[in-house]
This record gives structure tokens, sequence and C-alpha cells, in this order.
């Protein structure tokens, strides 16, 4: 329709009634935004790198498991993008089968490989016998097993998924709180392309993908230190493989703060000093809204003060 206004598209992992969509409803409804399903991470990042999305939501991290890798990868090299917001969701689990399936007689299990870390305790204490049948989202394992007809062998007996899941493709719960950490969280975030930042709130996080300067005893301090010495606090650090040789690893950050704050900027002008690769991911605002705290001698105006004084030294005052 003439002057009508496009909703904004959104790439995410699914098919309906993954954790991600989950993730998606807490930032735009069906009503605001045109959600487009992906079989995969990579294929969500890679739709925002097209143009085919504007918008990505994919997982970053999860409390039980760590990193995903697959973001954390994908993120790392190719066209630039940018995280813009975060949120978390809590991770429930419930293995779901066809109607009539008794819990005795389940020997496959389909999953993604995250579920199913999350709840090998469980199985090993209730279904020892169970194996793995990778799939790639719990809902996709869902829809298959309830699109495949009553007499075939989808490959499992059945499925581990959100509540929300089993509720969509009917079916039958046969074990509830099947997770071995009932309290595990993934935190999504929402990745599009280089622009203006997000506005700095007061509680936000800047990440980063860094490269040691060398591979020499202390390059890790020496990376480090540009982070202590302007007091900035990393939420997250982890290593993840270069790929070209072994023994090369880039680092996958988060700091606490903005780059509009001094005290970030610096540290950043120092990792480009000292890395050889330094890739901003973004300044967004953090999802459990706590503050940053800046340490002393680290806030916006003891940069200023400090940069006025040596101004002052430059123009031949007496220094104080």
């Amino acid at each position: 329709m003439a002057g009508s206004t496009r909703l904004p598209r959104y790439a995410y992992l699914g098919p309906a009634g993954t954790f991600t969509e989950a993730a998606l409803r807490q930032i735009a409804g069906p009503d605001e935004a045109q959600y487009l399903p992906m079989v995969d991470v990579v294929s969500s990042l890679e739709a925002v790198r097209s143009g085919r999305a504007d918008f990505a939501v994919v997982p970053i991290e999860n409390s039980v498991e760590g990193g995903v890798t697959a973001t954390l990868d994908t993120l790392a090299t190719g066209q630039p993008l940018v995280l813009l917001r975060e949120v978390l969701v809590p991770v429930t689990f419930v293995l779901a089968g066809r109607a009539g399936t008794e819990l005795a007689d389940v020997t496959r299990v389909s999953t993604h490989p995250h579920a199913w870390a999350q709840c090998r305790r469980w199985f090993n204490a209730n279904l020892p016998a169970a194996m793995h049948v990778p799939a790639t989202s719990t809902a996709a394992a869902a829809a298959l097993l309830a699109e495949t007809p009553p007499d075939h062998d989808p490959g499992f007996d059945a499925v581990l998924v959100a509540p929300l899941s089993a509720e969509l493709y009917a079916l039958e719960v046969l074990a509830d709180h099947v997770a071995d950490n009932e309290t595990a969280v993934t935190r999504f975030v929402v990745v599009g392309l280089p622009g203006e930042l997000p506005a700095p709130t007061g509680s936000d996080k800047t990440s980063l993908v860094v490269h040691l300067p060398s591979n020499e005893a202390g390059a890790l301090l020496e990376m480090l230190e540009q982070f202590a010495a302007r007091g900035v606090n990393l939420s997250r650090i982890e290593s993840r493989p270069l790929g070209d040789l072994l023994g090369r690893y880039s680092f996958s950050i988060d700091a606490e703060g903005h780059l509009a704050e001094e005290r970030v900027a610096e540290a950043l002008i120092g990792l480009h000093r000292v890395c050889p690769h330094v890739r901003f991911l973004g300044s967004y605002p953090r999802a459990d809204g706590a503050a940053t705290n800046a340490s002393p001698g680290t806030a916006d105006a003891d940069f200023e003060g400090a940069r006025r004084w040596v101004e002052s030294l430059r123009a031949g005052s007496t220094p104080t």
C-alpha cells in the first residue's frame, strides 16, 4: 500500500518454538516485525550481511555451556556486524514424544547439541542408554517428529525441547524439569550492520575481537593491561582458534562500559596501538540493567581533567 512502512525483518534460528524465537518476542512482537526463520546461526547472520534481513537475533552465551562458538566465530570474520542489544531467556526443557510413547521406550533423543549438553546428568540418571541425535534447533526436532507419519521412523523416539515447542507441535510431555540446572539462562543479542551506536545508558557493554600482539611470553598480559590501566572491567573473555596454525588464538571480549566513555575509548586506543587486529562489535545496553561503576580516577571527568593538565603543560603553564 502506498505510503506504508515496511516492518523490520528479523532473522532467527527457527522454526517456530525455539528459544531464539522467545528472545525475538522480547524485542519485537509478530505484529511489529517480519520474522525470518533460518536453519542455523550462521544463516541468520549472513542474512543481515546480504541485506535479506535488517537484524538477526542469535544466542551468544549460555550460563552452563559458555560462549556459542558459531556466533562468536561468524562475528569475528567477514563483513563487519555490530551488537545492538541483548536479552536473557531462561532455559527450561521437557522430553516429549508422540502420543502413546512411554519414557522407558526412549533410546534416541533429538535436539540441538547445546540443549543436550545442558541435560547430560538427567539422562545419565534416568535414561542412561539414550543416544543423542543432533538437530539444527530444538524446535526443528519437534517439527520433524510431528510431521513424520506415525508408520514412519524419523530416526529418533523423542525430542528435548522447550515446553512451548511441545505445545505448538502437539507432542506429549514424557518428562518435565529435565535440565541439569533449573536456573540456566541463555543470552541473545540483536545484530545489525554498523551505524549509529545505541546511546550510553550507564549500564552498557562493549564487545570486541582482539588478536594477541605476539606469541611471546607476556603477550596476553600486555593486551589485558590496556583494560586494567583504564579501570575497565571484563565481564567475559574467551579464546578462539584463528584456524590457520596451531597455537594461534583470538579473544572474544565483553567489557563493561560504552565507547562514549573516556576509559573505554582509551582502552581501545591502547589495544589498537599494541594488537595487530581489533574488531569492534558494538556498545549496547546490558540486559540486567546493572550500573557500571567507574573505579577512582577513571571517570570521564578524571580523564578530561588530566587532558587539560597536559595541555596546560604544552602551553607553558606552571604545573600544579
